[in-house]
């Protein structure tokens, strides 16, 4: 298994022709553009930057084209959710941040706890300067759909219960982006020093570096899936499960109910919604039994036709048609009735596996390999 990721590796996942047939993948509306120099111009007067990374791709999710900045200021990468990334594999990434003599957390940015943990650090770094200075900036900045909303949502909750003399907390426009509807927006965290910390929007670079690093940020949210196609994301999710054999080690999972389903955020019921059959009634204790055996007939598709499989893996040829043949496996799991039209049928399949991923449903996941040590 390891000579085969090798042997992949050279050439990549994203560049096989049937990934690599829908061409480059880019994502940078004219509002990006004006986004990221609003955002270079705040970063000259940021005390302190935090960057939100996505754990399941800790160096896909950089932004390349602000990172000579980012280096350049007192700085901690957060890695957010970190409950939908491998920890093995996590553990590994930390490591390697420290290595670097980089400041690197793994968060939730949901969990009060976890976001607290990431204050606490920042006022640490900015210690030296919050004995000097009677106001002070913190940016937070990332790509698209990394969870940077999430996490100053958090922050503010925290806030406003740290610093009650406050009163209210109340979001302060700090200046609108010139032409965007989206502005860079500043909470006040607190007092004696002034500490406000700035939103910013999410923006990608102009020209993302590879086709796989653009599936990679497709599947996990950041770009759009209507930029890609969610038929060529799941395609591209699929050659990753094969080739790590990951359907064989959900052989061992399937002998008892899946565990943790559950509804954290409305965000993920309203998701989650998309899987239930079509009905006006919210989410209940039967509807979270029938998505746990949705992913338990899901996994056991994959594992099936991986395990029937008598091709080579190392051929482009031979991947693509399992991949086909998991595509109409997984038309059955999910219940799509046969007669649909064919692209209706696949971009419904696409869809609800997504969502698996995307919720974490079919387990951990963390993309980026880490890189060796040099």
């Amino acid at each position: 298994m390891s000579s085969l990721c090798g042997r992949l590796a050279k050439k990549g996942l994203g560049d096989m022709k049937f990934n690599a047939s829908g061409g480059p993948i880019n994502w940078f509306p004219g509002h990006m553009a004006s986004a990221t120099r609003a955002i270079r111009d705040r970063l000259k007067l940021a005390d302190f930057v935090i960057e939100v990374r996505d754990a399941r791709i800790p160096a896909s999710s950089v932004h390349g084209d602000l990172q000579p900045v980012l280096s350049s200021k007192r700085r901690l990468i957060a890695l957010n959710k970190k409950d939908l990334a491998n920890p093995n594999i996590m553990n590994k990434w930390i490591r390697h941040f420290d290595s670097r003599s980089e400041d690197c957390l793994l968060i939730n940015a949901h969990n009060r706890n976890s976001v607290k943990k990431l204050l606490d650090l920042a006022e640490l770094k900015l210690k030296e300067v919050i004995s000097r200075e009677p106001t002070l900036l913190i940016m937070v900045v990332g790509v698209p759909n990394v969870g940077k909303s999430s996490l100053i949502n958090s922050i503010h909750q925290i806030a406003s219960s740290r610093f009650p003399a406050q009163g209210k907390l109340k979001r302060a426009t700090v200046g609108p982006l010139p032409g965007v509807t989206q502005d860079i927006a500043g909470f006040k965290i607190a007092h004696q020093p002034s500490i406000y910390v700035l939103d910013t929007p999410g923006v990608l670079v102009p020209s993302i570096p590879d086709i796989e690093t653009g599936l990679k940020l497709a599947l996990t949210g950041s770009v759009k899936d209507s930029v890609v196609g969610e038929e060529r994301i799941a395609q591209y999710f699929l050659a990753v499960l094969n080739t790590r054999n990951t359907p064989l080690h959900w052989k061992y999972m399937n002998n008892r109910r899946m565990e943790g389903v559950h509804y954290d955020t409305k965000e993920k019921e309203s998701v989650l919604q998309d899987l239930l059959p079509k009905k006006r009634k919210p989410p209940n204790e039967s509807d979270v039994l029938y998505i746990q055996d949705l992913v338990l007939e899901v996994q056991r598709a994959l594992y099936v036709t991986l395990s029937e499989f008598d091709g080579n893996l190392e051929d482009e040829d031979d991947l693509e048609c399992l991949i086909e043949k998991q595509f109409m496996a997984l038309q059955k799991a999910f219940k799509i009735p046969s007669h649909r039209d064919c692209n209706e049928a696949r971009t419904m399949v696409s869809k609800k596996f997504l969502t698996l991923f995307r919720t974490g449903k079919l387990g951990p996941f963390t993309l980026d390999d880490v890189p060796e040590a040099s």
